[in-house]
């Protein structure tokens, strides 16, 4: 697919078809994502690849709303960032999570990025707790490494 053809065709997916994504393209996605630039070249950017279905369905209820439809996803990658080694682990972890998009485009896969970082689990407070921490329990993520975002990935179903 040409550059301007994946610019012109990224867009967000929530809802998916019910059809494996083979692990070479996650990785594939990974391995690209990995080669975004990032402040000093300090490369803080990391990713977690999950596909077991009960982690999809547990990911889902991160927030309240905007996260329901990772469920559906047949994988997430998770876009964290190691503030020890950059002060903008943030804005890293957001350009690798486009590389990441774009990725997964030229792959002929759908995407939806699903905010994780400063989000609190509930608009409405019915939910406590931060989104972050949340994901932090459920994978097990290490205290030095931040959560920006979950990435749903999959075959994207036909529009309604």
């Amino acid at each position: 697919m040409e550059f301007n053809d994946v610019i012109a065709s990224r867009h967000s997916v929530r809802r998916f078809l019910d059809k494996e994504v083979p692990r070479s393209l996650l990785d594939a996605m990974v391995l690209q994502a990995g080669t975004a630039p990032s402040s000093r070249h300090s490369k803080s950017s990391a990713f977690m690849i999950v596909e077991d279905p009960d982690t999809l369905l547990a990911l889902s209820e991160l927030r309240t709303s905007g996260a329901g439809f990772v469920k559906d996803a047949k994988a997430a990658i998770i876009v964290l960032g190691d503030e020890s080694k950059s002060d903008l682990w943030e804005t890293n972890a957001a350009i690798s999570a486009t590389f990441l998009q774009l990725s997964a485009v030229n792959l002929s896969l759908g995407t939806c990025w699903v905010q994780v970082s400063g989000r609190r689990r509930s608009k409405d407070g019915s939910v406590p707790g931060m989104a972050e921490d949340y994901v932090r329990e459920l994978l097990g993520i290490e205290e030095r490494m931040r959560v920006l975002c979950v990435i749903a990935v999959g075959y994207e179903a036909e529009a309604l």
